[in-house]
């Protein structure tokens, strides 16, 4: 039985893989758009915000339909517009009168698509039986980061050895990937989430949670605490070391994925031997301390280790929280899975946008956005001591009950 649920975790593996390429291809040809199609900067950054809107929008409504049509027909349609958004992508700008509205309009498609993958995935692999579910979460995270990682390099090396003016062919060589994945799911089992006759908690009850608030917002910060970096790394590394954008990218955001992928590897391989809380803790110190180190070290070279280290610590935080909640409130549903989803995504925006803006009051300093950044690792550190304390208040409680 496990063994058939193994190719649904594959697939679900794939799916993270899906996600990477939606949100890391488009922003690769900014500059080229712009020259191309003639698009001023401020349009082109209105695609990041325009892309993560839409999925926090999706987060937000999936809650109301996903356990209606079910999650096999919701994971094949989002696979299905992730494809559609890329293809599109080739096309609309070439078609229609005003080339930015084209890439809008196909942004906005694959964006729908990847919203509800974010929704969808980890609670299909929560669902797999599995003997340990908190190493197979962070090893499903794992590949958003070899995607993240994958996407730079190969389109990095394509554009250089065939050209950035044939990236449509790419984009269509990147589409086949959801197209093969949406056809996979419609063949896999597909475990339910709550036994039968179980409801998931609505949104009342888990508003009315203490325990649901505090992992939210440790969720806030987990996106937070790993986006305020990643987004500005390949600026650092232009700036700091005065290398090409191409160089850049591959040792900042590049090295950045490779070691959160790391870290998400290694718990989940080694995870059952290893105590989560204990990780989230250590991990959250390192967290600060490579804050700290990008921020204050004097030399380019040490702040760009730093920002590397950075992509270490965060591994665990997303994935992390995912499965103290699962195993904190087991009734979720899917309107815990989307909720947490929504404020990662939160944490995602939030986090860049308070290090640009900080950045920009001290006259573009980015060390000093990243500095007031260090927030959010302090956050989820109290978080998830926070969470320890509810669950002794909760273990206690029960044994008094019984007694």
């Amino acid at each position: 039985m496990k063994n058939q649920y193994n190719k649904t975790i594959t697939a679900c593996f794939v799916g993270y893989i899906v996600q990477a390429i939606v949100n890391n291809f488009t922003p690769l040809l900014f500059l080229f758009f712009q020259k191309c199609y003639h698009i001023p900067i401020s349009q082109i950054t209105l695609l990041v915000t325009f892309n993560f809107g839409i999925q926090l929008l999706v987060d937000f409504l999936s809650v109301r339909f996903v356990d209606k049509i079910g999650y096999r027909i919701s994971m094949i349609i989002a696979h299905v517009l992730a494809a559609a958004g890329l293809f599109l992508l080739t096309v609309l700008p070439e078609i229609l009168p005003v080339s930015f509205i084209g890439i809008l309009i196909a942004v906005m498609i694959y964006a729908v698509g990847g919203g509800l993958l974010e929704v969808l995935v980890s609670p299909v692999v929560e669902a797999c039986p599995s003997d340990n579910k908190e190493k197979a979460m962070s090893l499903l995270h794992s590949f958003y980061c070899w995607g993240h990682a994958g996407v730079v390099l190969i389109s990095t090396v394509f554009f250089y050895v065939v050209g950035i003016d044939n990236w449509k062919i790419l984009a269509i060589i990147w589409a086949v990937i959801p197209i093969g994945n949406a056809f996979v799911f419609s063949k896999v089992p597909i475990a339910p989430l709550l036994e039968d006759g179980d409801t998931g908690l609505g949104l009342k009850e888990l508003f009315r949670m203490k325990i649901f608030w505090i992992l939210l917002i440790m969720m806030i910060c987990a996106g937070a605490s790993e986006q305020a970096v990643s987004q500005w790394a390949s600026a650092f590394a232009e700036k700091g070391l005065g290398i090409s954008k191409a160089a850049g990218d591959l040792a900042g955001p590049m090295a950045f994925a490779v070691l959160m992928g790391i870290s998400r590897l290694f718990y989940g391989k080694y995870g059952d031997r290893i105590n989560l809380e204990h990780f989230m803790i250590y991990s959250s110190f390192l967290c600060i301390l490579s804050y700290l180190g990008i921020s204050l070290f004097p030399i380019p070279l040490l702040n760009l280790i730093a920002c590397a280290v950075c992509g270490l610590s965060v591994g665990i935080m997303w994935p992390g929280t995912f499965s103290k909640a699962s195993a904190a409130l087991p009734k979720g549903g899917t309107a815990m899975f989307a909720l947490l989803a929504l404020g990662g995504d939160i944490g995602c925006s939030g986090g860049p946008t308070l290090v640009g803006m900080v950045s920009g009051a001290f006259g573009d300093n980015l060390k000093m956005g990243i500095l007031a950044g260090i927030i959010f690792p302090v956050l989820l550190l109290i978080g998830v001591i926070l969470c320890r304390r509810q669950k002794k208040i909760t273990n206690y409680n029960t044994v008094k009950s019984r007694h």
